[in-house]
């Protein structure tokens, strides 16, 4: 007699969820209490994300979710070059909540540049890399900018000359100067960012140096320097960054 197997029991939701983290924690020592209480500075930056997630999902409380997001990006702010589809794969983070969270990132990237303060002293590779950064970060495409300088080496205007694709962003010496003889310009630095993260220059950006630097010759204006922007992560001198004039090629 042919015996049929017993019938598994259907799952237990209990069993996939995780202990609720929002539940466990004491009115009093729950997010929204301590900021009420004390102020943002308080909050963790698990508690700050949660604050702005304000609800978590099914079998997932916010305080999980947040902590999940944090873990995901490596900090919060890794959080700030995610765009809407890295941020909807979490379960629990639908489209509105995806595109409301890219907004919040991209504001906090704004505050960021928009603090690096007025006229930066922009003599020196490591500070434009760093005055760069910000624009840079998440980028995916290549972008070419000159900065334009006063007589001091101060910032008098940031230039976007070329967007380009996604390998490509070559900018023509004549609209580079161009852009400086409009805005009075003493000297400029050219600067553009790889998406890969490797700023070691290609052959395109070798050939597109020596054609800044004799047109700069020929115009009088001074190349200070030509910097591509990459990651540090992704850069064997663990720089980020590449200067053609410390290079020795301007």
């Amino acid at each position: 007699m042919n015996v049929s197997p017993p019938t598994p029991a259907p799952p237990n939701p209990e069993a996939y969820s995780q202990p609720n983290r929002l539940r466990q924690t004491a009115v009093a020592e729950r997010p929204q209490e301590r900021l009420e209480q004390h102020g943002p500075g308080a909050l963790s930056d698990t508690e700050l994300l949660a604050m702005l997630l304000r609800s978590g999902t099914q079998g997932q409380d916010v305080l999980t979710l947040a902590s999940r997001l944090v873990a995901e990006a490596g900090s919060l702010a890794g959080l700030i070059t995610w765009r809407t589809e890295d941020f909807r794969r979490l379960r629990g983070i639908g489209p509105v909540k995806a595109l409301q969270l890219v907004t919040v990132m991209e504001i906090a990237r704004r505050v960021v540049i928009q603090q690096a303060g007025e006229a930066p002293l922009l003599n020196r590779a490591e500070l434009v890399a760093a005055y760069l950064q910000p624009f840079v970060t998440g980028l995916e495409v290549e972008k070419f900018w000159v900065l334009c300088l006063n007589r001091k080496n101060r910032l008098l205007k940031r230039v976007e000359v070329t967007s380009g694709t996604a390998t490509a962003a070559l900018a023509h010496p004549r609209e580079v100067f161009r852009t400086a003889v409009r805005e009075s310009a003493s000297a400029i630095v050219c600067v553009h960012n790889h998406p890969s993260g490797d700023p070691a220059p290609s052959a395109p950006d070798l050939q597109v140096t020596r054609q800044l630097r004799e047109a700069a010759r020929a115009v009088d204006i001074e190349l200070i320097d030509h910097l591509i922007i990459g990651r540090a992560g992704a850069d064997p001198t663990g720089r980020g960054f590449f200067s053609f004039r410390e290079a020795g090629m301007l």
